[in-house]
């Protein structure tokens, strides 16, 4: 396992990131708590989860993992908030401080820590102006309840906009960004990218494998396995890859492969993990089987040949398919 700097911050963090969405949910605490068990074993010491995951039992399994034998300690540990997390309060979601204050203590405790590594703003809220937000987690910072603090699917021009306010207030800054990021959606190179390595954010992409896409268990002559992401969420097929251009991506993902002797997963997550700009992609193993594959990108090397065939099919800066339309609207609580 190699390490790389979060951005400006000098904290060492594993080239991959554990993703802990299925912890707790359709992946029960026994494996969940045997797949942290593996990843620590493999050297990843950056896990990454959310308080509205399973509404806060993925933060639960990871607390009870973390809380034995002195675990936490040598983890560097991520999670978020902003999305709903109460049916019936009007003000149990949003970036403002409200929320944010009670849902860093609530996260606290499920996580069975005394302070949250990185604290991510899950999604940006137009309702609430960006001082807010900062002024809040500021507050938890020097109450050493957080120590960084971090965004997830903002544009360019939101961090930008945030760390000028930062400075202009003498406030943390964002230190991280987490963006949907793989072949099939490689938009992030536009402007995002620039940004960051200008400024020194971190950039932790999620959905690297495009929800399991790129994996290649999904067939043009196949529907989606009922238990699968596209299974479990039809409206993905149409909208996101089950089109013509992402079989073509797919082709020249399982060719690359099969001459290197990996999986295609294993293919697309090394393209990912050493892209310019990008420091630990998220992985979201469900199962041991697919830790273990995700582990193996490590050993895979993406030559310039390797990338110059991928950019056919996949230019760069460009949505082959266009894999999450974000909503930086009037409309910040959508899930």
């Amino acid at each position: 396992m190699q390490y790389r700097s979060l951005g400006r911050t000098g904290v060492q963090v594993s080239e991959l990131c554990l993703g802990c969405m299925m912890f707790g949910g359709r992946t029960g605490e026994k494996d969940s708590i045997e797949i942290i068990d593996r990843a620590l074993d493999a050297g990843i010491n950056f896990l990454d989860t959310a308080n509205v995951y399973s509404r806060g039992r993925s933060e639960e399994v990871v607390g009870k993992a973390l809380g034995r034998d002195g675990k936490r300690e040598r983890v560097f540990l991520a999670t978020k908030v902003h999305g709903r997390m109460d049916d019936d309060d009007p003000n149990a979601a949003g970036n403002h401080r409200r929320h944010i204050i009670e849902q860093c203590e609530a996260s606290l405790k499920r996580l069975q820590t005394d302070h949250i590594d990185l604290y991510q703003i899950h999604r940006p809220d137009s309702r609430v102006p960006i001082d807010e937000t900062l002024r809040a987690l500021d507050d938890l910072i020097h109450a050493g309840k957080v120590l960084y603090a971090g965004t997830s699917t903002f544009a360019a021009w939101q961090i930008v906009e945030s760390l000028w306010a930062a400075k202009e207030l003498g406030l943390n800054r964002f230190v991280t960004e987490q963006p949907p990021y793989h072949l099939l959606d490689r938009r992030i190179e536009r402007e995002l990218v620039p940004m960051a390595q200008t400024y020194g954010v971190a950039l932790i992409p999620w959905s690297p494998l495009a929800g399991g896409f790129l994996t290649g268990k999904y067939r043009r002559e196949q529907e989606a396995p009922q238990d699968s992401r596209y299974g479990l969420e039809p409206r993905r097929l149409g909208r996101n890859h089950f089109v013509e251009e992402a079989w073509r991506v797919l082709e020249v993902v399982e060719a690359l492969a099969k001459e290197k002797g990996c999986t295609p997963g294993q293919l697309a997550l090394a393209w990912c993990k050493d892209q310019p700009g990008i420091t630990s992609p998220i992985i979201g193993p469900r199962t041991m089987e697919q830790f273990e594959d995700n582990l193996g990108a490590l050993d895979v090397e993406i030559t310039d040949s390797d990338r110059a065939r991928l950019d056919e099919v996949a230019p760069p800066g460009r949505a082959s398919v266009f894999y999450y339309e974000a909503d930086f609207g009037p409309h910040p609580f959508r899930w």
